[in-house]
């Protein structure tokens, strides 16, 4: 995403101080006060036109005034002023400007951007407290504390937040790279400071209070870029306003909650945590330890009571305490008296002395099955805190040491103090708490499986649905005026995208109900009666469901009994028939929900979890992001309670969990296909042996978005592209030209291994081989960020691919482009850059930018020929740089290919061949 001139904050030469102060009590002063005793080495220009002078520093009448160009400024005047200074720091050639002013309202936020706009100065803020970096020595906020140096990166949207986690990490020697406070983010928001912060190299994990995202795909795509590579921890403690409020389904009334920032969170690959201790300590053990595969804990303890402590905390967080192996064991009774615990927790007894702990820990690291240890130390009487931490350092440091995390709790207060001084200085994490220190291996954990997630192969199944059959049905319901879908009209939709529904018939009044019934009961032991209505959305609430109706007579009186439960109600003129079904057998009585809403703030979500009529009292709902794949439909049914049902109990066989995520990934795959839709609700989705059966279900539409092309930008994460997809003919070969998908890894390493070990070298700069996550990374692409095309042939192997990566500027791209040996010299390569380069100006790029080696004479020679500006290598570069200007071309878009002949000779190619 941009993050244009937020570069110039990793290293300003110059900060101005605009509302610079002499009252010691002023913002501006301390503002001044803090950069001036920060000690930073650039130029300090305070702006006041009251001042001569101030704090010995030079004193500027106003911006005009100041001898060039400040890199940042700082702005603490009061608000109505701000607009006009904004306006002349843009003039000057400002890159960034911070608003500490508070008391915005909209017409003034509206004027500062529409004042900045012109000039690209980047605001921060208002209401801020300013911008610290540490390692630049420049505190440039108003906070009291300052910031000791460290690899943790801060975001903040709270000011106070900013100044407590200050004061508490300078106590617990925690040091940070750059602090943010971002305010009210009426420019720069949480996307563009996690997209800054993850190219900072002096960053390695990055932790942020989070009230609002205003911009959730932005949001999201910034972090899931930023996740390849660090850490991302965040609290959460402000909830959006809750879609239930509005909704008419049940889907909107639970997905509004706290499972949506989980939900968005776990997409965007954030850890979330509860506490602002507990962020900075997940923060700081991302430091020490890197991630395991898994995360099988071992405890050792010299007090029971703690060991007990640290299980129930472990367990509460879902993580797994270690099965000691046997060699392990027999190991561990050599050294412990025997009444030592024999299992895990490793209880070496309260008179265990600092050699029989550290000892003890080495035995218990080198268990295969131990993936983490945690040593806990009680001060109890014969204890030894800082003998014991010292000796626990010694172990971690000798040789052999396997390499797996390992976190030290030491209890109590002043008599481990030294102990804990031990520790830190050595490096190994500390904590005072047993629920601190699982708390912090969960961190680990989740952060290992979001590096897993990375790297996992995904699969997507393919469905085939129907989308032109559904839209004409839906829009046919907006030509009358509807909002609702009837339930026969709901499940024919369903239909179209597989998923299987009840069969229904429409009785138009209760003699019709009386032929159907009849018909109905000679193949079936019972039926449904229901009230059909394009407006009542919960029949059962109005009394409007019969079931397992076994004779004409009762159906009738089922349907009149409905007539006069909604007369009764005022609903009589809202009841358009009824309709009747076979009575469907609920196998082991589970009833499940599935569900799609769409949240005022981060747009489509689906649901799934417990169905029937107490579906909001169970409770027992997960929610997801689409585009969902496999992996993630599967994920999405593993969160619920009742997915331990499905995998079968008792006399009840396992359910088809694939029949389940084909109902999700089907709703998912709607989600992007009809921007208007508002809700889905399928409840009951019945489990019937081997299948699924929507027993009801309800569609909501907005007839007023009934035109909005697909897919909606309302999605958090972009959709696979398949606007994008096409043919091309060249030397007597069809070849299909398309955006690659996380399923291509696979054929995408068989291409590799048709590729000569010269050209593979030559595209990844002297690597001759790739990891299956590198290959997963490069199949697993953020479509907002990045495209890579793959030609594939008659059989769908990957032929080609290539690349761009869009700098944060949104203005250049880097590329890389590899055909498969045995099918270069047929022009695929022309044809590839040129689809890329089509892409490149439908998305507003103005180069295409990229580096090659000195010996790749085939890829020199190819740019060449392309029209690309050829630099050599130089004192600077060992490397080509090649370019090619994109915006002078017009923008085809996806469906209309341009006809630069200069720039695309695979144009000449396809007219050739054909």
């Amino acid at each position: 995403m941009s993050i244009k001139n937020l570069a110039v904050l990793s290293r300003p030469k110059s900060v101005a101080i605009i509302g610079a102060s002499s009252r010691e009590e002023a913002i501006g002063s301390k503002i001044l006060r803090n950069v001036i005793e920060g000690g930073f080495c650039g130029e300090i220009w305070p702006v006041n036109p009251k001042y001569a002078h101030v704090l010995g520093r030079k004193c500027f009448r106003d911006v005009d005034a100041l001898p060039s160009p400040p890199d940042v400024a700082i702005i603490a005047t009061p608000a109505p002023t701000v607009v006009s200074i904004v306006r002349e720091l843009g003039r000057r050639g400002t890159k960034v400007a911070i608003i500490v002013t508070g008391n915005f309202d909209d017409e003034l936020k509206k004027g500062v951007l529409a004042a900045a706009k012109p000039y690209d100065l980047r605001i921060v803020g208002p209401n801020v407290v300013g911008l610290i970096l540490p390692d630049a020595n420049l505190n440039l906020s108003f906070v009291l504390t300052g910031a000791e140096h460290g690899k943790i990166g801060l975001i903040s949207q709270s000011g106070a937040v900013v100044s407590s986690l200050l004061d508490w990490a300078c106590d617990h020697s925690i040091g940070f790279s750059k602090i943010i406070s971002l305010g009210d983010m009426i420019d720069v928001d949480a996307g563009d400071a996690i997209d800054f912060l993850a190219a900072d190299h002096q960053t390695a994990a990055i932790v942020m209070y989070l009230e609002s995202i205003p911009d959730p795909r932005k949001f999201v795509s910034a972090a899931r870029a930023a996740g390849r590579t660090k850490p991302l921890i965040a609290i959460a403690p402000g909830r959006h306003r809750e879609a239930a409020k509005a909704a008419t389904t049940h889907t909107g009334a639970l997905t509004g909650n706290s499972r949506l920032v989980d939900a968005v969170l776990k997409r965007a690959g954030i850890i979330r945590v509860k506490s602002l201790t507990e962020l900075l300590a997940a923060a700081e053990i991302t430091q020490k330890a890197q991630p395991p595969q898994s995360l099988r804990v071992a405890l050792v303890t010299n007090g029971g009571g703690a060991g007990v402590l640290a299980v129930d905390s472990l367990l509460d967080r879902a993580e797994h305490l270690a099965a000691l192996t046997a060699q392990t064991t027999s190991e561990l009774d050599k050294i412990l008296p025997s009444g030592w615990s024999k299992s895990n927790p490793v209880d070496v007894l309260g008179d265990a002395p600092p050699a029989r702990i550290a000892e003890t820990v080495r035995i218990v690291a080198r268990d295969p099955n131990v993936d983490a240890i945690l040593a806990l130390h009680c001060p109890v009487q014969a204890a030894q805190p800082a003998a014991t931490a010292a000796a626990i350092v010694n172990a971690v440091q000798e040789k052999d040491w396997p390499g797996k995390p390992l976190l030290a709790c030491l209890l109590g207060g002043k008599a481990s103090r030294e102990g804990r001084f031990i520790l830190r200085a050595a490096g190994v994490p500390d904590y005072g708490m047993p629920d601190d220190a699982i708390a912090a291996l969960h961190v680990l954990g989740e952060w290992g499986r979001r590096q897993k997630a990375l790297t996992d192969i995904a699969v997507t199944s393919e469905l085939a649905v129907n989308k032109k059959q559904a839209l004409r049905l839906m829009e046919g319901v907006a030509s009358q005026s509807r909002t609702m879908l009837t339930e026969p009209e709901a499940k024919a939709v369903l239909g179209l995208y597989q998923i299987p529904s009840a069969e229904c018939s429409i009785a138009k009044n209760v003699a019709a109900v009386a032929q159907l019934a009849t018909a109905m009961l000679r193949n079936h032991r019972s039926i449904v009666v229901k009230i059909l209505s394009r407006s009542i959305t919960h029949k059962s609430e109005i009394g409007g469901v019969a079931l397992d109706i076994r004779s004409r007579a009762a159906a009738c009186r089922a349907a009149r009994d409905m007539q006069n439960r909604a007369a009764e109600a005022g609903l009589r003129e809202q009841i358009d028939g009824f309709v009747v079904e076979p009575m469907i057998r609920v196998e082991g009585g589970i009833e499940l929900f599935a569900g799609l809403s769409v949240d005022p703030i981060f747009g489509p979500v689906v649901a799934f979890g417990a169905g029937g009529v107490a579906v909001e009292q169970i409770d027992d709902i997960a929610i997801s992001l689409p585009p969902l794949d496999d992996n993630l439909a599967a994920d999405l049914i593993e969160e619920t309670r009742i997915s331990k049902l499905l995998r079968g109990f008792r006399h009840v066989p396992p359910a088809n969990l694939d029949a389940i995520k084909r109902t999700l990934l089907a709703l998912s795959q709607m989600a992007v296909d009809f921007p208007f839709i508002r809700a889905i609700d399928i409840n009951p989705l019945a489990v019937t042996g081997q299948a699924v059966v929507a027993m009801d279900a309800r569609i909501e539409i907005d007839p007023s978005r009934l035109h909005e092309p697909a897919p909606s930008r309302r999605l958090v994460i972009k959709p696979y592209p398949t606007e994008w997809i096409g043919k091309i003919r060249l030397a007597g070969r069809t070849f299909v030209l398309r955006p690659i998908r996380p399923g291509d890894a696979r054929a995408y390493s068989s291409m590799l291994e048709r590729i000569s070990p010269s050209d593979i070298r030559a595209r990844f700069f002297g690597q001759t081989k790739l990891s299956n996550a590198a290959v997963a990374r490069m199949t697993h692409i953020d479509y907002e960020r990045e495209m890579a095309f793959v030609a594939t042939d008659i059989d769908e192997q990957i032929v080609g691919v290539a690349r761009l990566v869009i700098d944060n500027a949104q203005e250049v791209a880097d590329f890389g482009l590899l055909v498969r040996s045995d099918c270069q010299r047929k022009g695929l390569g022309s044809a590839l850059l040129k689809r890329l380069l089509d892409f490149a100006s439908a998305q507003g790029l103005k180069d295409l930018c990229g580096s090659v080696l000195p010996d790749n004479f085939k890829m020199l020679s190819f740019c060449r020929k392309a029209g690309f500006t050829m630099t050599a290598p130089s004192s600077d570069t060992a490397l080509w740089q090649v370019e090619l200007s994109v915006s002078n071309r017009s923008n085809p878009g996806p469906s209309s290919p341009a006809r630069d002949e200069k720039l695309h000779p695979a144009e000449l190619i396809e007219r050739n061949d054909a």
